[in-house]
């Protein structure tokens, strides 16, 4: 029998060096930079309080139920049971050092998947063995594919009733378009789950009492043909995506331990397969082999794509290899307040190294700053190291004027990465402060809170003047009002949650606007021509001037000035004063008298107004968030279901079964949605459930457009 206390003395890599876990120097090859991703209620930090628990990193087994989890270290978070920032951590197993990044699962901090995704060489989708592929997974899946991120598949609570492996793994294959292969297959599901067969190299590993033990022994007599044919199946998929062991398949189908493990390894790092393995975290079984399966399968930072940036001086794109010998390039990919130590900047160096005392470079403020401190992180405590190697990702203290997906370089060579992509908030609520004492403390509150979260937006409302704070649904602004509270300490009054709509334009507009005025004893002249166009939906607005009128521009510093302009008539819309979206806005002609009547002031306005005539032109309309729901139902309650759907302007798209129960999956406007999780459980005598998540905007029906606009 082996005991975990064994597992850790032969495994954890700094058992017998003395080193903490957290200050272990490992080379390139020998790290692991991996995130955990699932859906909600999956088994994500569980199964990471597991992975720091065997690799040593701590000593008790954290519970989420019990509020004392490592990586979900918020009050908000263990009040609630579920992670709501990512909390990234360093462990060391069989000598490799793992910088592991625990994901939120919820749809309304989807951002911190994004952003974490975007910084990472590998990840573990962990999915429920009952509910199988629930839609935040496929969310998630999706961000990875962005990404080419290469990924394990750890099919978790195999001990539940209901367990499914192969109903699970039908579904990683089908609803992922995943190329899943079994490394593992379970012995026994639900109440008689007791262990795995490890088929690479064909044996049985059974857990004991409270599962942090196992033993090997012989694959049992029933399971041995299933055995046999997974295995010959996992030798015949890697052998088709490898070329380098092709022929020697060809020769003999039975492939050696060492020989499947290396193929295995290329084709995880090349994208082409996604191991499966299974367990179940909160009984620690399965662990210790989902360890193993990251440091041997998921790539180190030398596996991966050389990076490409862009040159700041010729706007040329350039590679950066992951080297310490290349030139400094390094993203912030998530800010946050630290009580003690002010802001950390979480950044992933790609190339060189950044050293505490150095000067780096912001590209987009084209200016240089100094790194005061670097700490390694684990959860919400820090380790202070002098330096980051490329691949390596850690947090940085002292930076100023810093903002998520910002890059960090070195100033003689500039270049900045593509920036964090945010989705676009879907409601809103008015909020001010208790008192007038708190006014310019909620304001600094909350561009802070901004400054961490780019889903978290405040703008001031230009008819009421009340300041208006978005986010991705009701749970994420309970989340921003609460962290006001408790952290910033600012006591506010809030309106009530509505939902964000944008405008946007059907066709083309062109407009003409004059602007002549005489203010303070000065002449103020200009006349612009402004075009409104559309974009694809979801491509975001954009303000130019065309390179004919860039020509005619008295002073080129007023280029400046008439693209602030058209942004705000974007920011300001032209029906109800909502944002606008999708829209490209240009001046194509430009016409001035003297240069002393070209002001500022004239043409910030007139491009405004230009705007507004061209936008009026352009078949303005409203659009409206769309969410995505599944809903899990009993059979009975299906039909009652379905027509409150299609009252609430839904549509059902599909449906299917598992189990004894339906899914039902419909997509329904966000404004019909509030107070749904009281009417389902009522439809359906509690038993029914849902999950939502952002679809898409679309275009508001004529008649509801003319409510809100009356309204």
């Amino acid at each position: 029998m082996v005991s975990v206390l064994e597992c850790k003395a032969k495994k954890r890599g700094d058992s017998t060096t003395g080193k903490n876990p957290g200050e272990c120097s490992a080379m390139l090859s020998d790290v692991r930079n991996i995130g955990v991703v699932a859906h909600i209620d999956a088994g994500k930090t569980t199964t990471t309080e597991r992975i720091l628990y065997y690799a040593g990193r701590t000593h008790r087994l954290g519970n989420v139920d019990e509020g004392n989890t490592v990586t979900d270290w918020m009050t908000q978070e263990r009040e609630r049971g579920i992670t709501i920032v990512s909390a990234a951590i360093t462990c060391n197993w069989r000598d490799h050092q793992i910088n592991l990044i625990d994901t939120p699962g919820h749809v309304d901090f989807t951002i911190e998947v994004e952003r974490s995704l975007r910084v990472l060489d590998g990840a573990v989708g962990v999915f429920c063995a009952v509910g199988g592929v629930q839609p935040q997974s496929e969310t998630v899946w999706r961000q990875a594919d962005r990404y080419s991120v290469p990924r394990l598949a750890f099919i978790n609570k195999m001990d539940r009733m209901g367990a499914d492996f192969h109903v699970c793994l039908d579904e990683i294959r089908s609803k992922l378009k995943a190329h899943a292969v079994c490394l593992q297959l379970p012995i026994g599901q639900a109440e008689d789950f007791k262990g795995v067969i490890d088929l690479i190299e064909m044996r049985a590993l059974t857990f004991e009492g409270d599962g942090r033990d196992f033993k090997e022994e012989d694959i049992p007599a029933d399971l041995m043909d299933d055995a046999i044919l997974a295995r010959a199946e996992l030798c015949e998929v890697v052998a088709e995506s490898d070329e380098e062991i092709l022929e020697q398949y060809l020769e003999d189908p039975d492939l050696s331990v060492e020989t499947l493990r290396d193929s295995i390894r290329r084709n995880v790092v090349a994208n082409r397969i996604v191991p499966v393995l299974c367990g179940t975290a909160l009984r620690n079984k399965g662990v210790q082999q989902l360890l193993d399966a990251i440091v041997w399968y998921l790539p180190s930072p030398a596996d991966r794509p050389t990076v490409e940036a862009t040159d700041l001086k010729t706007e040329e794109k350039v590679v950066r290899a992951n080297t310490l010998e290349a030139s400094l390039t390094s993203l912030v990919f998530k800010i946050a307040v630290d009580p003690f130590v002010g802001r950390l900047f979480f950044t992933r160096v790609y190339g060189g190294q950044i050293r505490k005392g150095q000067n780096v470079f912001n590209p987009r403020m084209k200016k240089r700053m100094r790194v005061m401190k670097i700490v390694r992180l684990f959860a919400d405590s820090q380790t202070e190291v002098d330096v980051l190697d490329a691949g390596q990702i850690g947090a940085i203290v002292g930076l100023k004027d810093v903002t998520t997906g910002d890059t960090l370089c070195a100033e003689h060579q500039p270049v900045y990465l593509e920036r964090i992509v945010a989705p676009e908030p879907v409601m809103f609520m008015a909020i001010e402060p208790k008192s007038r004492a708190d006014k310019d403390k909620l304001t600094e509150s909350m561009k802070l809170l901004a400054a961490e979260d780019p889903t978290c937006q405040i703008r001031i409302d230009p008819e009421s003047g009340q300041t208006i704070l978005s986010g991705m649904g009701e749970l994420h602004l309970e989340i921003l009002v609460d962290r006001l509270n408790r952290e910033f300490k600012c006591q506010a009054n809030t309106g009530r949650p509505m939902v964000s709509y944008y405008e946007t334009v059907t066709g083309e507009g062109k407009a003409i606007y004059l602007f002549d005025r005489e203010l303070g004893g000065k002449r103020h002249y200009v006349q612009l021509e402004v075009e409104v166009l559309p974009q694809k939906r979801g491509k975001g607005h954009v303000a130019e001037i065309s390179a004919a009128a860039l020509r005619k521009l008295p002073n080129i510093k007023l280029a400046d000035c008439v693209k602030q302009g058209l942004t705000d008539g974007i920011l300001t819309g032209v029906l109800a004063r909502y944002p606008m979206t999708d829209v490209l806005a240009r001046v194509t002609d430009i016409v001035t008298m003297e240069d002393e009547t070209a002001t500022d002031v004239a043409f910030r306005t007139a491009a405004v107004m230009g705007f507004r005539e061209a936008a009026l032109a352009a078949g303005p309309e409203l659009l409206e968030p769309i969410m995505s729901l599944d809903i899990e139902t009993p059979a009975e309650s299906v039909g009652d279901i379905i027509g409150d759907i299609n009252g609430r302007r839904g549509s059902v798209s599909d449906m299917t079964t598992r189990g004894d129960m339906q899914i039902v999956n419909a997509r329904v406007p966000l404004a019909e949605l509030f107070g749904y999780s009281t009417v389902i459980r009522s439809l359906s005598r509690g038993r029914a459930s849902y999950t939502m998540q952002t679809g898409e905007f679309a275009v508001m029906p004529r008649t509801v457009k003319e409510q809100l606009l009356n309204r």
